[in-house]
């Protein structure tokens, strides 16, 4: 039987001196002929496969069907498919085996034995794709909740310490301590479905567990009172906290990896009547950067804020409550306009996105880096452009605001209802009018609405009294044809899936400036920019509402008039 090397120079173009070099490479650092050259650029792992499929008369396929059945994964350890880079096939229709690597023949019969498949066809396919089917497949069948919670008593304690420091993937976890499974299922699950947070809430007489969707919190479990101690101790040896310690708060992190995804999970629990409660923030560490153009701000707000956050000096305020997008606008605009001829320096708390050419600094009250320290700090590295993760106190606002006004760019945010009340807020601190009118360019204030789920979109006319809701009141609009979703699997029966931005930008012109020297009346400055043409964020959710986007519920749920 012929080499691998001389299978690829004669079906797939490989040089000579290309076989040589990973050959060498081989004998230093081992590998296959085939993983070394696809590494080093030679050739693509579809060409390699292709040629071993011309040479091997095997059927090569870029991808693999979407409906696969998955009872495989009853019998079949997931680390056995992993490790030898197989799947098993079966759409119903047609049955056969996926494979990476031909030459595997013992790892091959033996799955054809295990599932009595004898004979059946191995087909060539790349490594990722049978990597993601694996994954999907274990996840998907993974032991349900209540399965789980069966087997739950009251277990030895110890058995809860169990292989902690090693982070590997949660579906290769075969622990036969129910707590861990059960540990283990809420991550996964919280996954799957894309929540941002998981909540472990002890009450009198029950314990619930929740996660958070698109900014709504749902049910997810409600484990045995009995199972509390051991459940919250787990996250707690997880999250390397101690717990012997019940009666403080305490916070700590945690690595995970689901099926091809790696969490950061940030813990915080909170001593309560009936226990401790446990928050876990779960934040992607491949979570991608959004740019700023599609952040699904309108031309009309996204052009002026544009301008602002490329001026030379001055402060622009993302406010919203917690959960708003803000911090994740303001990385949006910070990354477009990231380039060598700028110095841009942050101080945050919790750093969640890294950006390459940015200096970020983390908060760290426990040796007094806070927000105010560390700007006071930062304004002496020289930076053109500055973020402030939160104006959290008077020291803070002074520092940012005297940093403005000595030539700097401070991009920050306030927990405002909308853009004028954070002129209110800043009076409250203490802050000078003049000091806010000379230094603050924009406010941007903004809201997430839930978007209609695609699948199960529906249309209906709205009624008058609906349409008043979110503030339309002309008798030729009183019919308008609007959306909202029925609810599917697709959406996990809510009617929504994903989130979108509303926003309302109060800019400070000379008329703006002139007001807030008079007054700090929120109501006052928001009817100002209404007349100057500002449009309020209940204005924008009607727009979205019409452009079928969202719905009138969630418009009115997180705007005010």
């Amino acid at each position: 039987m012929k080499q691998i090397g001389e299978i690829l120079i004669e079906h797939c173009g490989l040089t000579v001196d290309a076989l040589e070099k990973a050959l060498d490479k081989q004998v230093e650092s081992g590998g296959t002929i085939g993983s070394i050259i696809i590494k080093n650029g030679d050739i693509d792992e579809i060409d390699v496969l292709s040629g071993l499929g011309a040479y091997l008369d095997m059927e090569v396929s870029r991808m693999l069907p979407a409906d696969i059945q998955t009872e495989f994964t009853r019998t079949i350890p997931i680390g056995f498919l992993k490790n030898n880079k197989m799947v098993p096939v079966d759409t119903g229709d047609e049955h056969y085996i996926a494979i990476n690597d031909p030459f595997l023949f013992q790892p091959l019969d033996d799955l054809r034995k295990i599932l009595s498949w004898q004979g059946c066809r191995a087909v060539l396919v790349p490594a990722q794709p049978i990597l993601n089917a694996i994954n999907y497949s274990y996840d998907m069948t993974q032991t349900t909740a209540d399965v789980v919670m069966q087997d739950i008593d009251e277990e030895d304690p110890e058995r809860l310490f169990s292989e902690i420091e090693e982070i590997g993937d949660l579906l290769d976890d075969t622990s036969d301590s129910p707590v861990i499974r059960l540990v283990n299922l809420m991550f996964s699950q919280a996954v799957r479905d894309n929540a941002s947070d998981i909540h472990i809430e002890p009450y009198q007489n029950s314990l619930k567990v929740r996660q958070r969707l698109d900014g709504i919190l749902y049910d997810m479990i409600s484990p045995p009172k009995h199972v509390q101690p051991a459940l919250i101790s787990r996250v707690k040896i997880m999250a390397k906290l101690s717990i012997d310690q019940k009666r403080l708060p305490q916070d700590g992190r945690i690595e995970l990896k689901v099926a091809d995804k790696e969490i950061d999970v940030r813990v915080s629990t909170l001593p309560t009547a009936f226990g401790e409660r446990v928050v876990l923030r779960l934040l992607k560490k491949s979570s991608v950067l959004i740019p700023l153009t599609e952040l699904g701000m309108p031309k009309d707000r996204f052009r002026p804020f544009e301008k602002e956050i490329k001026a030379a000096n001055g402060i622009v305020l993302v406010t919203g409550p917690t959960g708003s997008g803000k911090t994740t606008t303001l990385y949006a605009a910070l990354s477009s306009i990231n380039n060598t001829d700028i110095n841009i320096i942050t101080i945050e708390d919790p750093i969640e996105y890294r950006i390459s050419g940015i200096g970020q600094v983390q908060v760290n009250p426990k040796i007094d880096l806070t927000f105010a320290s560390g700007l006071r700090s930062i304004v002496r590295q020289d930076p053109d452009v500055i973020l402030v993760g939160e104006i959290r106190d008077t020291e803070t606002a002074e520092i940012a605001i005297q940093s403005a006004l000595t030539g700097h760019l401070v991009f920050s945010t306030l927990h405002t209802n909308d853009s004028a009340s954070a002129i209110t807020r800043l009076r409250d601190m203490g802050i000078e009018p003049f000091l806010i009118a000379s230094s603050i360019n924009a406010v941007l204030a903004q809201r997430l609405v839930r978007i209609i789920c695609s699948h199960c979109k529906q249309v209906y006319t709205a009624s008058a009294e609906e349409l008043k809701r979110i503030g339309i009141v002309d008798n030729e609009t009183v019919k308008r044809k609007v959306f909202r979703g029925r609810g599917c699997t697709k959406c996990h029966h809510t009617g929504y899936k994903g989130r979108c931005g509303i926003y309302e930008l109060l800019l400070m012109t000379q008329e703006m400036k002139a007001l807030v020297l008079e007054t700090s009346d929120a109501n006052q400055i928001k009817a100002c920019a209404v007349e100057s043409g500002m449009v309020t964020l209940r204005k924008d959710g009607a727009m979205k509402v019409f452009q079928g986007i969202t719905t009138i519920e969630e418009v009115v749920r997180v705007s005010q008039d």
